[in-house]
């Protein structure tokens, strides 16, 4: 029994093979549809989620099976006081594989050395957040032909955004990649993934605060949300926050074949005028993240098609 609760788990070989499951899904959709007939997957989201929440279930439908769960700690055992292990052991009597997202980081490590099936990290604090990089991967190989050999450009909150972190971590371990990181001071990649996953890989990387002087170099731009939480200053805020809005007026000193992807929600760093060039991808990005979930469910459950 295999659990998935970081990126680093799997090979990429393993990431290979499976962009190559989800191509063929996307492909041969009728072939899947009764491929997890009989089994069951629990969605336990001890915090707020719309896109990986349905994009779990989703995938489970579409490969024939059920699901169970819930989507807020309130209406869990969690809320009397039931620890993340004791939950893990309980579902397992009643589902053949869990989808955990947690805002406690590891819990979802824990739930998986205490239940009896696998276990996958649907996102836990500002740490991981694997399935989100698959998404993040199919979709730079569908519209790139490739995963290698690509200008990479991360804007917005580095210093929280999980998403970030994961995706940083699995390029690693692809060539030719190299990343420009875009955002504020206070908001910058922080120091241990430089060194523990950057320079120990030997990955190539520049930092800047400023996206329009770095945007006609990038294949990719991935975009995140500011947030202003993180700021003492209102006013620095707002400052910093409007100049990472992606317009259709920046995008003309784009690629004409750049990628935008975005792990959504967007709040205001997309403006909607984006959405209608042919090179914002987010939306195919969603979609992307069904079939790799519905891949990775046949990987953990050991279903071939």
């Amino acid at each position: 029994m295999r659990s998935l609760i970081d990126i680093q788990e799997l090979s990429v070989k393993e990431i290979d093979e499976m962009m190559d499951v989800a191509d063929d899904i996307i492909a041969n959709p009728k072939k899947y549809e009764n491929a997890c007939r009989g089994k069951k997957i629990a969605t336990l989201f001890f915090e707020p989620s719309t896109r990986t929440r349905l994009s779990f279930e989703a995938a489970m439908y579409e490969l024939g099976g059920n699901v169970l769960g819930f989507s807020e700690a309130q209406s869990s055992s969690a809320s009397k006081g039931e620890s993340v292990a004791d939950t893990a052991k309980v579902v397992s009597c009643y589902a053949d594989i869990i989808a955990m997202r947690h805002p406690k980081e590891g819990a979802p490590l824990v739930a998986s050395m205490n239940a009896t099936v696998p276990v996958i990290n649907a996102g836990d604090g500002g740490h991981n957040h694997p399935t989100q990089t698959l998404a993040d991967l199919l979709t730079i190989r569908r519209e790139k032909g490739r995963v290698n050999n690509l200008t990479i450009g991360f804007c917005g909150d580095l210093k929280f955004g999980r998403t970030v972190h994961s995706l940083i971590s699995a390029l690693s371990r692809y060539t030719g990649i190299k990343v420009v990181l875009i955002s504020p001071n206070e908001l910058k990649l922080p120091g241990y993934i430089k060194s523990d996953v950057m320079d120990k890989n030997g990955m190539a990387y520049t930092e800047t605060t400023d996206l329009m002087e770095v945007l006609p170099e990038l294949d990719i731009l991935y975009m995140t949300r500011v947030q202003g939480e993180r700021f003492f200053s209102e006013e620095e805020y707002l400052r910093l926050r409007d100049s990472y809005i992606l317009t259709p007026e920046k995008m003309a000193c784009a690629k004409s074949d750049l990628a935008v992807l975005h792990p959504l929600p967007r709040v205001n760093e997309i403006a909607v005028g984006v959405d209608a060039d042919p090179r914002a991808c987010y939306f195919k990005q969603v979609l992307n993240g069904k079939y790799m979930r519905m891949a990775l469910i046949l990987k953990l459950l050991e279903v071939t098609v």
